[in-house]
């Protein structure tokens, strides 16, 4: 085994300990509210493992972090104290540390999605392409740009959709009249577009396969605490 495969596994095997022992945590033990205080521990481990994971880590790659986690950041706070974007939400104290009312770590997790659900979008779509052009055909380059950034969004979209009930029951957040408005996930939407705009424009390497495992772990985690919470 190669040193490449033994971080990804190892940072596979991290994730899966990590998200599995917190299902158990949160689902069957008395230990509940530990494990859901220790939410941006997980996030941060995350993060990490996922910088690890990076090949060839260049200025540009960190620079797409740097600017998630900044438009990420705004938005929310714009969000929690304007309710122009998503709607009218507040904070709990789950999340950690906040500026302004708003938990830092979440420019983390909106970094964690979109890397993700761009990383995940771009290999699927990079394989239906070679599968394409072994039959000889060719889908033009503007379409495919296109193609990627709808796609890579709606992934981000749906990521969401899974998580708001549950960040709710967690205490995460709160939104008004505890209902999640359709404006949310339209917010998302563009918000996710712009950022993998860039993400696909920037010239990093985008071949992560540990990302793509981190974001079907995570939809796991949480369609299962959505189901039975």
């Amino acid at each position: 085994m190669n040193k490449k495969n033994l971080v990804n596994n190892l940072a596979l095997f991290i994730a899966l300990l990590f998200h599995i022992a917190g299902a158990i945590g949160i689902l069957f033990t008395p230990y509940k509210n530990w494990f859901i205080q220790n939410t941006p521990v997980n996030l941060l481990v995350m993060v990490v493992l996922l910088i690890i994971t990076q090949k060839q880590k260049n200025f540009y790659f960190f620079f797409f972090m740097l600017i998630t986690f900044t438009v990420g950041f705004v938005v929310e706070y714009s969000g929690a104290n304007t309710g122009l974007i998503f709607g009218h939400y507040t904070y709990g104290n789950i999340l950690g540390i906040k500026v302004l009312g708003v938990p830092v770590i979440i420019g983390v997790n909106w970094f964690i999605v979109i890397y993700c659900a761009g990383i995940a979008t771009q290999l699927y779509e990079t394989k239906m392409l070679n599968r394409i052009n072994a039959k000889g055909l060719t889908i033009n380059a503007k379409v495919q740009k296109i193609s990627f950034v709808i796609d890579a969004s709606l992934l981000a979209v749906f990521f969401d959709w899974v998580l708001e009930p549950v960040a709710q029951k967690l205490g995460f957040w709160q939104w008004q009249a505890s209902k999640v408005p359709f404006y949310n996930y339209v917010c998302w939407l563009v918000i996710s577009a712009l950022l993998l705009a860039l993400f696909q424009r920037l010239p990093f390497n985008k071949r992560n396969i540990f990302a793509v495992h981190l974001l079907m772990i995570q939809l796991l985690f949480f369609l299962l605490l959505r189901t039975f919470l």
